[in-house]
């Protein structure tokens, strides 16, 4: 037990380190754009005098030091700061649209990971069948295609010639569970076509890989039937690169929804990062950068921790 703990409290220190090589990034990405950020947000009219008021209220007289030091201690606090363009608090614009992108990514989740986990084994079981055959060109077709590509397709076939959805995903905090359910149903789709593919594919290999292990040979002559040879002795040794890799899912259903939410136009996280981008919003930027990021290593983190737990042969040191 002590092992698997020192295991965790390294990945933990990895992942506050590469969060805070991250912040650096974030924060000095946007201090090397180029202009004044006080006149690109007062606009070209404004007076000097205006202008160095503004810098001084943002703190842009600072030392870069200085400035990232209190931006990082204001984001371990949670408070990011004031947004450019309607002087509302950061966090709270962002506090909603968080809600929104997680719901929409625990939707798909929920869609995804029992679909692939079951496409996956059915693969491995019925190997070099053309539903075996069929399922990998499915899969590949839909690795190979844009988010917004796939998106644009769900609205053609489902929202436009069978109108069974809404092309557009807007959702508000009165509205019912059902409802909101439905109205994100094709964004939680497309993300599920990109993730389910990824997730069935390692699935298969895991097992397949471990159908030609000893033991399997041994329980097959025992006259184990092959749905018993997988569920009950390639599985569960094959668990370790299979929640690795839905928990890496989970992270980009989380952090990868950018281009879907603007597709649907869902009020999520990456909506705002867009709007906020075109509007040169940059608090509000670097906040969704940085929730992105932790969001990405906290899972996976928590993919490391899953597989060291559920194969002991990983819990060794070294």
């Amino acid at each position: 037990m002590s092992g698997v703990l020192g295991l965790a409290a390294r990945r933990l220190a990895f992942g506050v380190g590469t969060l805070l090589a991250v912040s650096l990034l974030i924060f000095g990405a946007v201090e090397l754009l180029p202009g004044d950020l006080a006149e690109q947000v007062l606009g070209r009219s404004a007076t000097e005098e205006t202008a160095q008021a503004l810098r001084v209220k943002l703190g842009l007289d600072r030392p870069a030091w200085e400035r990232y030091g209190d931006w990082l201690g204001g984001a371990l606090r949670g408070e990011f700061g004031v947004s450019l363009t309607n002087g509302r608090a950061v966090a709270e614009q962002i506090g909603p649209r968080l809600a929104n992108t997680l719901f929409l990514a625990l939707y798909a989740a929920a869609i995804a990971t029992p679909l692939a986990l079951a496409l996956g084994l059915m693969a491995a079981l019925w190997r070099d069948t053309i539903f075996d055959r069929v399922a990998n060109v499915a899969t590949l077709t839909a690795i190979s295609s844009p988010e917004f590509f796939l998106g644009y397709i769900l609205v053609l076939a489902l929202a436009v010639q069978t109108p069974l959805f809404p092309a557009i995903a807007t959702v508000n905090p009165e509205m019912g569970f059902f409802e909101r359910l439905h109205r994100t149903t094709l964004p939680a789709l497309t993300l599920t076509l990109v993730v389910t593919a990824h997730m069935m594919r390692m699935t298969r290999a895991a097992v397949v890989n471990l159908l030609a292990s000893p033991y399997i040979e041994m329980a097959r002559l025992k006259g184990a039937s092959p749905a018993r040879v997988i569920l009950r002795h390639a599985l569960p040794n094959a668990l370790a690169p299979i929640i690795s890799v839905v928990a890496l899912n989970l992270a980009y259903l989380i952090t990868g929804v950018v281009l879907v939410e603007v597709v649907f136009a869902y009020p999520g996280v990456g909506q705002l990062l867009v709007d906020s981008v075109s509007k040169r919003d940059f608090p509000v930027v670097q906040a969704c950068c940085l929730i992105f990021a932790a969001t990405y290593i906290m899972l996976n983190i928590l993919a490391d921790l899953g597989a060291i737990l559920s194969n002991p042969r990983l819990r060794r040191p070294g």
